[in-house]
């Protein structure tokens, strides 16, 4: 306990070490729609503005929930956007601020994360963030991808669930989503991951989101790494062969 203690110590010293550097690289920013606001933030591309380039929706846990346009950034954005990654894989990213007490994801039973018919007013609002991003930047529209963890997670199978023409691949790491809406995602590139002792997500809503999605004929990616709790997506977002397959991936 006390090696984990001191582990979780230094990663959380790590990340908010990084949380400022992060911060220089995003642009703040607010969509408004119907009077209701979505915080977010924006990562621009140092390259030829004259092309389109790839969008990338990074959608954060519950802990970073808030309205401080910043918290968002704390976990997995640093891992994912590196000089390197955005070197070889030059694109846009948009992270947005889920407002406390609400979510990505809108389940009417989260024990078998059954959805509603309606999602979540964080989630319209996000869908009318990118459609609008779309009209006002350089966006490739056949390479939009989505990743989220935990609560982003669920949020990932959520966006691709309701939206299923919209993305052009999506990486859900440790969360879940509704497992009878596979069919409707199966022409989805999609990549799980999962840490095989995670204490806050039960790693079966990954197991059995890949066995419905394989029946439904499709080929997922699953990812579960042993003796890792919640934090796999610090290994899933350092994982070089997944972002040469996520920026391979078109509509």
């Amino acid at each position: 306990m006390k090696k984990i203690a001191i582990l979780l110590i230094c990663v959380t010293a790590f990340s908010y070490a990084n949380l400022h550097a992060q911060s220089e690289r995003f642009s703040k920013n607010q969509f408004i729609n119907n009077g209701d606001t979505l915080n977010y933030r924006l990562l621009f591309p140092d390259a030829d503005t004259l092309r389109k380039y790839p969008l990338v929706i990074f959608l954060h846990g519950s802990g970073e929930r808030g309205s401080d346009n910043e918290a968002q950034l704390k976990w997995g954005v640093q891992n994912f956007v590196t000089d390197k990654n955005m070197v070889e894989h030059t694109c846009f990213v948009i992270a947005p601020q889920c407002p406390l007490n609400e979510g990505w994801a809108n389940f009417a039973d989260r024990t078998r994360n059954q959805m509603q018919p309606t999602p979540s007013k964080p989630m319209q609002l996000l869908i009318g963030l990118i459609r609008e991003s779309i009209t006002k930047l350089p966006v490739d529209t056949n390479r939009i991808y989505i990743t989220g963890l935990s609560m982003g997670g669920y949020g990932t199978y959520d966006a691709i669930e309701r939206y299923p023409n919209m993305f052009a691949a999506a990486v859900p790491v440790c969360g879940g989503g509704d497992v009878s809406k596979a069919p409707i995602i199966a022409h989805i590139p999609i990549w799980i991951f999962h840490g095989a002792e995670d204490p806050a997500v039960n790693i079966l809503n990954s197991v059995d989101m890949n066995a419905a999605l394989m029946k439904a004929g499709a080929h997922p990616g699953l990812t579960i790494y042993p003796e890792t709790g919640h934090f796999s997506w610090l290994a899933a977002y350092s994982d070089e062969h997944m972002m040469e397959w996520l920026f391979r991936q078109h509509k």
